[in-house]
């Protein structure tokens, strides 16, 4: 056995996919993508998704996407084409996210290359100040100019809200959708596919508030842990508990809580703060902020205090446990979205699937 581990439980996670479903469908949200990034595509957890009925795999990387081609369903690339990925765009990706015009026309042109039609989302700005088109009439260019590209089909209109300026989706600012979808239909005598609503922060209006025509949501965190991300609730019929990390002690040592010298900066260039606690017990663990952040470390073990870390050490104050902790022991930890994501980016955590 090698630690650090993410264990996945995977009857929680297809649970969590087709409870959201379920919702979403009832809702009239009948498209819905699986965001794949958070556990870098990999395609057995990909799987997960597809029997839970996800419409869609998303993902913010070609890398990611290149694992995804065995699966018969729309792939889509969730971070605006760079230039220089465009020929991969349109070999990789069924659709891709835009707001630029010029990458709009790379893209056109890698697909008369490769001999194929592109499905494009123009993104729309709703005041989170991260990509889209913020001025209308912008928006409007683009649209006249996507319908005369002979490579490109405009599939629909989206938005993304919370992850930059944290502004929470409110019906009267994803109402703005519908305009933008009528906006489309009255100029141009064209009927968007897709009005694509924005992420698992949007999920918390389900069954509470009628979502204008907006058909398709984006979900990463709600699958993954059945949490929408506007107020960190959880959803019913949903469990947080699929993904759990296990690390190893390598030091058990009785220590005092402050450092008995003058102190400066930290190994990242820090200056941390202390809690004079007088001596306590204090396990290292073999894991490190290369792996994952502190704050998303939740111990199982209720008694144990997440002190800290460096790259590759994290230390636990245990001296209120009531297991007798023992060097080689394994301390489990249940995670938030972004310790999922960060652990299963790292190449140090072995993932293992039960």
């Amino acid at each position: 056995m090698t630690y650090p581990k993410l264990l996945v439980k995977r009857d929680i996670v297809l649970k969590n996919v087709k409870a959201l479903k379920k919702l979403t469908s009832e809702n009239g949200v009948g498209v819905l993508y699986g965001v794949t990034k958070v556990f870098c595509a990999d395609p057995e957890l990909a799987q997960i998704y597809v029997e839970g009925g996800v419409d869609g795999l998303a993902d913010s990387r070609i890398q990611n996407l290149k694992k995804l081609q065995n699966f018969d369903i729309d792939k889509i690339l969730l971070r605006l084409p760079q230039h220089s990925e465009v020929d991969q765009v349109v070999r990789y990706a069924d659709i891709s996210l835009n707001s630029e015009i010029s990458t709009l026309r790379k893209l056109n042109e890698a697909a008369g290359k490769a001999g194929c039609r592109h499905k494009v989302i123009l993104m729309v700005d709703l005041g989170d100040l991260r990509e889209g088109f913020f001025q209308e009439e912008d928006f409007y260019q683009a649209v006249e100019e996507v319908l005369k590209m002979d490579h490109l089909i405009l599939e629909g209109i989206g938005t993304n809200l919370t992850c930059y300026g944290a502004v929470i989706p409110k019906p009267h600012i994803l109402k703005r959708l519908d305009d933008y979808k009528q906006g489309v239909k009255d100029r141009f005598g064209y009927d968007l596919k897709i009005v694509s609503g924005g992420n698992s922060s949007s999920v918390y209006l389900l069954g509470k508030e009628k979502l204008p025509s907006i058909n398709n949501l984006r979900l990463g965190e709600t699958l993954i842990r059945g949490t929408e991300s506007s107020y960190g609730q959880q959803l019913p019929g949903t469990n947080s508990k699929g993904w759990v990390l296990q690390a190893q002690i390598i030091e058990i040592k009785e220590k005092p809580s402050v450092p008995v010298e003058e102190t400066g900066l930290d190994a990242f260039g820090h200056e941390p703060v202390f809690v004079d606690r007088g001596v306590r017990k204090r396990a290292l663990i073999a894991l490190g902020k290369q792996d994952i952040v502190n704050e998303s470390l939740n111990p199982v073990d209720k008694d144990i205090i997440v002190l800290g870390g460096s790259s590759d050490h994290t230390i636990l104050d245990i001296s209120d446990c009531q297991k007798d902790y023992q060097v080689g022991d394994i301390v489990d930890f249940t995670l938030d979205y972004v310790g999922v994501l960060m652990t299963c980016t790292s190449e140090y955590v072995d993932v293992e699937i039960i």
